[in-house]
């Protein structure tokens, strides 16, 4: 790997790919060339597989960047070989064998657990409520409700889907840690972050840091870019 790699965005549960909107620009002025995957969020393994299409598109190496579910998507899309590192923002990150369930479920509940909501027979939506008060409360009204007409509703059962083998205990890792998030907890995050090793970056953040700090999540990934590089080189 000699070349700087590409970034490809994975979003969460309650998104699609609008969600790195402000990201984008910022990363391609760094020069950087980036991709966004877009998961049908019907499973584990329909989204490991959607991002392991982006991956197989891009020239050379690839830094893979997930947004809370898609945390878990590139814990497992992260062993393909063109992936060098992986950037968690307010994400899940399971180990070996753990679902994000089990990963999450000796954790308190979150504040905007109960704004989830049945989304016909199969899938689960967030309420207006729950992106105004837990999801992205440090955005602007209009921003918030942007992100709530556009989310894609998630079939839970991807929830109890192992990850067959954790890539971030192979590869780098880095981690955003939102202070306010009240989708997944700070407490978790922080612990998260410190078993897999990743450095750490903390904001006073909600559960989109991207879309309320994103020079700060730019600059996080830009020098994650340049570490992979670095590495890569010796």
């Amino acid at each position: 790997m000699s070349s700087r790699p590409t970034v490809v965005l994975v979003h969460g549960a309650f998104a699609n790919g609008a969600c790195w909107s402000k990201l984008v620009p910022l990363l391609r002025a760094k020069g950087l060339s980036v991709a966004v995957s877009h998961c049908p969020l019907s499973s584990l393994r329909d989204d490991v597989d959607a991002v392991r299409r982006t991956i197989s598109m891009q020239d050379g190496p690839v830094l893979l960047v997930g947004h809370s579910w898609g945390g878990v998507v590139i814990t497992e899309a992260g062993n393909y070989p063109k992936v060098g590192g992986l950037v968690y923002i307010a994400a899940g990150a399971p180990d070996s064998g753990q679902s994000f369930h089990t990963w999450w479920k000796d954790s308190p509940v979150a504040p905007g657990a109960a704004e989830i909501k049945p989304y016909g027979g199969d899938r689960i939506a967030l309420t207006l409520d729950g992106f105004r008060q837990h999801f992205a409360q440090d955005l602007a009204m209009d921003e918030i409700e942007l992100l709530y007409c556009l989310q894609g509703p998630f079939a839970p059962t991807s929830n109890d889907e192992p990850v067959s083998h954790a890539a971030w205990r192979d590869k780098p890792s880095w981690f955003i840690c939102g202070e306010e998030d009240q989708m997944l907890l700070i407490g978790l995050e922080r612990e998260t972050a410190r078993r897999m090793g990743a450095k750490m970056l903390i904001l006073p953040a909600s559960h989109v840091p991207m879309l309320s700090h994103p020079g700060e999540v730019a600059d996080f990934i830009g020098q994650a870019a340049v570490e992979l590089t670095s590495v890569a080189k010796v």
